[in-house]
């Protein structure tokens, strides 16, 4: 297998599709494949300059005339929790948190179609089979893992949230996570970041990688919420949104 450098990857663009997020508006985006020996070196350069992974694609939003999609990323030490914050911290302490490979598992895949269907009625995730969800686990050139959130003290121990995450060498990137929808009071969304943060924090690395903000759009305000946090502005670098 040919080893991927940042001056041998071939970059694509896709057709122009509406976007998902703001009405009226149509994304393009730039993506390429990450293979062989270098994708985990390929992956961070490119994280670093707004990318995103999804599977073995990694890709940017190239929207002409558009650059609403934000790459954002929380400051783990400056992140200070307020009320909110340590009631969602205070709900959630009788979970287990297991760091597990990215293998999937027919419980992990149940409870992702609970979420979608709960959740994203109508999207086109919640098509997804089991093969289809094995896929976006598993096929990942990069150091991956899955974080497992299940009831400590219930008898059986059920799974009620998972987070995949790429490991990356400045923190935790967050590709995608779903939960329980019958335990939205816990604010398990919320939980999953905060557990991240302070997974970052033991492991005295530096950020929490959240993807993509918009900030006109509902779905994304909630990543805002976290702060110190910090944009990516293309030649600027990343910024501390204000």
């Amino acid at each position: 297998m040919t080893d991927q450098t940042p001056e041998t990857t071939q970059l694509f663009l896709t057709a122009a599709m509406p976007c998902p997020y703001l009405p009226g508006k149509q994304e393009r985006k730039l993506f390429t494949h990450l293979s062989g020996r270098r994708a985990s070196n390929l992956h961070h350069l490119l994280s670093e300059n707004g990318f995103r992974r999804s599977q073995n694609l990694i890709y940017r939003p190239a929207c002409e005339g558009c650059n609403a999609c934000q790459s954002v990323r929380i400051v783990a030490d400056g992140f200070a929790p307020s009320k909110r914050y340590r009631r969602a911290l205070r709900a959630n302490d009788d979970l287990s948190i297991e760091v597990r490979p990215t293998t999937a598992t027919s419980e992990q895949y149940d409870l992702f179609k609970r979420y979608l269907d709960s959740r994203h009625a109508g999207g086109g995730m919640t098509q997804m089979s089991y093969v289809d969800y094995e896929y976006m686990v598993e096929d990942t050139p990069v150091q991956s893992i899955l974080i497992e959130y299940r009831l400590r003290e219930h008898p059986d121990q059920p799974l009620v949230a998972v987070a995949l995450t790429d490991v990356m060498p400045d923190g935790l990137s967050m590709v995608y996570s779903f939960y329980d929808p019958d335990m939205a009071h816990r604010s398990l969304g919320t939980f999953l970041i905060l557990d991240h943060i302070a997974q970052v924090r033991s492991a005295a690395l530096d950020y929490v990688y959240l993807g993509y903000w918009v900030q006109d759009s509902p779905k994304m305000a909630y990543k805002a919420q976290f702060r110190p946090l910090q944009v990516q502005r293309g030649p600027l670098g990343w910024v501390e949104l204000s």
